[in-house]
């Protein structure tokens, strides 16, 4: 048996039974795909598929528990690799990040610049989706992190690191009716005015549907969209008042007027999500380092080795990152 039987095996899998588009994810003939298949049943003395005619149908009970270990084998090997990788000091490699509009456009590149000028040889590929996307993407082995929101709760999958705190803002467009100086429209203001947010905010649930519910108010939302550049656009039309993150407005938009959302509404807090059960390379650390400054990166090692439980210090506010990672 061989680890590339079993990558060959967990291929079969994960293309459901087709061993052409098989054999093209992992760079092998059709055949031999098919041959190592048959050396490694006829070693473990069972069939691993149902076959259909010359076809592959199913997978048998036991071939279900053998692609079960055969996918943890896999995994750890990929970790030596890794953890080798890191012993070498190897600077090359790639970095693929899951993550949504809002980070990718505005709070990113300044960070990914910086790994880039240490580390000129990685490539980093950003997978750019909502937040439970994101989340699937890194639980599928997808991406090598997650870099999402929330508005307050510890994201479920993985191990979330907290790296700033945010504010959502009121937007209008220069002479709307609520374009004023002074202090942001109340809750009740925003309640008769149709909204343009995220489209996380029509979820049962959303903070912001949590907001306008316990305060009484109905939420009237207008129009959503994943790319705060795009509720810009459409709060620029007159359609309504926009909602969106802190980080997306900068010196381009003087025609808008904004204010922080009312206290009503909740803060959120960024997260590098990062796989629990993968060794990282050490590029991929020193992201999350230099989106958390405040947390020590040799801490962070040992977290993720499991040498000491989490207990990160609390993530500073978006304007004090921001004059870190762009300086």
């Amino acid at each position: 048996m061989t680890l590339t039987q079993l990558r060959y095996l967990v291929a079969i899998a994960d293309a459901d039974f087709n061993i052409t588009l098989a054999a093209g994810r992992v760079h092998a003939t059709q055949p031999g795909l098919s041959k190592q298949l048959k050396q490694l049943e006829d070693e473990l003395g069972f069939l691993l598929f149902v076959r259909k005619g010359r076809s592959l149908d199913a997978v048998t009970p036991a071939g279900v528990e053998v692609i079960k270990r055969a996918r943890a084998l896999l995994a750890e090997a990929n970790n030596i690799r890794t953890y080798a990788a890191n012993q070498r000091r190897e600077s090359q490699g790639q970095l693929v990040l899951a993550t949504t509009h809002t980070q990718a456009r505005f709070v990113l590149p300044h960070a990914v610049a910086q790994i880039k000028r240490a580390y000129p040889a990685v490539s980093v590929h950003l997978q750019q989706a909502a937040e439970s996307d994101a989340l699937d993407l890194l639980g599928q082995g997808e991406a090598d992190m997650a870099v999402i929101s929330t508005s307050g709760d510890t994201p479920a999958a993985g191990l979330a690191v907290p790296l700033y705190r945010w504010r959502r803002m009121v937007v209008v467009p220069r002479g709307h009716a609520l374009d004023r100086k002074g202090a942001a429209p109340a809750l009740a203001a925003l309640a008769g005015a149709p909204l343009i947010s995220y489209e996380s905010s029509t979820r049962p649930g959303s903070s912001l549907q949590r907001a306008f519910s316990q305060a009484g108010l109905e939420l009237n939302i207008a129009l959503t969209a994943l790319d705060a550049d795009l509720i810009k656009t459409y709060v620029r039309t007159g359609m309504g008042v926009g909602l969106l993150a802190e980080m997306a407005l900068g010196a381009g938009d003087e025609d808008l007027r904004a204010w922080p959302a009312p206290k009503e509404i909740s803060e959120c807090i960024a997260w590098a999500v990062l796989p629990r059960e993968r060794v990282l390379r050490d590029y991929a650390l020193d992201l999350v380092n230099v989106l958390a400054p405040q947390i020590d990166k040799r801490d962070l090692r040992q977290v993720m080795d499991g040498n000491r439980e989490p207990d990160w210090p609390p993530p500073p506010t978006w304007e004090a990152l921001t004059q870190t990672i762009t300086n």
